[in-house]
């Protein structure tokens, strides 16, 4: 399948901007002694599969969601926290 050159040349620069955002927000929680926070370890987890799937794959999104994701099927009895984190706290505990 061909890529539309007009979806390149709508959405490249935002996806690159994007990606910078990353790429300095990393930059400054390291700075900072943050890099061990679970929400940027399984943000850098979550890294390697953008370009992990083939080229003609659309599911990058989903793989991404499903790393960030908490697997548990059980319920807790109670929340601790109202809100979420972005990222399953209990998978970098250990």
């Amino acid at each position: 399948m061909k890529t539309s050159p007009s979806l390149v040349d709508h959405g490249f620069m935002d996806a690159r901007s994007k990606l910078l955002d990353v790429a300095a927000f990393l930059d400054r929680v390291e700075r900072h002694g943050q890099a061990g926070d679970f929400r940027v370890r399984a943000l850098c987890d979550a890294l390697p599969l953008l370009a992990s799937l083939s080229s003609g794959s659309s599911g990058r999104v989903r793989a991404i969601l499903e790393s960030l994701s908490d697997t548990t099927v059980e319920p807790i009895p109670a929340a601790a926290v109202q809100g979420a984190a972005g990222a399953w706290k209990e998978k970098y505990q250990g």
